[in-house]
């Protein structure tokens, strides 16, 4: 027995998680087996089968993703997802544009089989939206997810313009691990200042009424994390915690990609014209990743979640 263990309780639960992913991937592994298994069976009976032909190709793409799972080397990788989305400068086009993001990644996250959660939304002065915080539920949405964070560029006419015009829109995406109880987080509450105020927006027979929504400000780093969205004070300030805990361990992980590093946490730095992927729908069709120079020519598959494309070859980038 390694009796280091004893003595560094994060090594242990570091081990614990490492094993607990190995059991997923087998477990994962040996239902995929069967099911060949089964499917082979069924094909060689009915082979013009629709329900075996679909079955077959879900699990097609199971096991084309099952290939990349030694991709997914971050510490946070297999956990779920906080994905915040904010308009650029340009008003009206850029929350629209904001919102296109949303159901892009929300699309994304359906043909994962992800579930996906509003934490909190701003709604656009005429159109669209102004910010967004979405919770990614599902087995590696931060690994997928990690990669997106930077600023997105779109290219098309405008549908607010009466005259037709050409119009580009800024919105940058960030993107957070949902920090589990297994990673330990050290938060001193003298460290908090919690203001509490009356929700925003359409919601319930609750919004507007109680002073519910919960904004939490951790004074030594400036962040500040707000939840609106749940039914009581309790649960948004819950969530709000939960949310800094998970921006303080991705701070924490920017530091070290710092000091190993200083050219690759420029890369995640977000500004404005420092795109890394353009969306350009006029003159022509499509979406090109500045940093890896893939493309895809079908815009609306991507701007309808077909993402994984992008996903991969960064995550094979390193």
């Amino acid at each position: 027995m390694n009796t280091d263990l004893w003595n560094n309780p994060d090594d242990a639960r570091a081990l614990l998680r490492q094993k607990a992913a190995k059991e997923r991937e087998l477990n994962d592994f040996l239902e995929m087996q069967q099911e060949y298994q089964n499917l082979t069976e069924l094909y060689a009976i009915a082979p013009d089968d629709h329900d075996v032909l679909d079955a077959i190709e879900k699990l097609s793409i199971r096991l084309q993703r099952a290939k990349y799972i030694t991709l997914f080397n971050n510490p946070a990788d297999s956990n779920n997802a906080f994905l915040f989305i904010q308009a650029g400068a340009g008003g009206t086009e850029a929350q629209d544009w904001a919102q296109m993001l949303t159901r892009m990644y929300s699309r994304w996250a359906e043909r994962h089989g992800f579930a996906v959660e509003i934490i909190e939304e701003h709604p656009g002065d005429t159109a669209g939206i102004k910010s967004i915080t979405m919770r990614i539920i599902g087995e590696r949405a931060y690994g997928w997810l990690r990669n997106e964070i930077g600023v997105h560029r779109l290219v098309r006419i405008s549908p607010f313009n009466a005259n037709g015009k050409r119009q580009t829109s800024f919105a940058s995406v960030d993107v957070w691990p949902d920090v589990d109880d297994s990673i330990q987080i050290d938060i001193n509450e003298k460290d908090l200042r919690i203001d509490t105020y009356r929700s925003s927006g359409a919601g319930g027979q609750h919004v507007n009424k109680t002073d519910s929504a919960v904004r939490i400000t951790h004074i030594p780093t400036g962040i500040v994390v707000t939840c609106q969205n749940e039914r009581s004070q309790f649960q948004n300030k819950d969530m709000a915690m939960k949310i800094l805990r998970s921006r303080l361990y991705e701070l924490e992980m920017e530091k070290r990609a710092a000091e190993e590093d200083a050219a690759k946490a420029a890369q995640k730095k977000i500004e404005w014209g420092s795109q890394i992927r353009n969306y350009v729908l006029y003159p022509y069709q499509l979406v090109k990743d500045v940093r890896t120079g893939v493309e895809n020519t079908d815009s609306d598959a991507v701007l309808d979640g077909d993402l994984d494309a992008f996903m991969l070859s960064l995550l094979q980038r390193g």
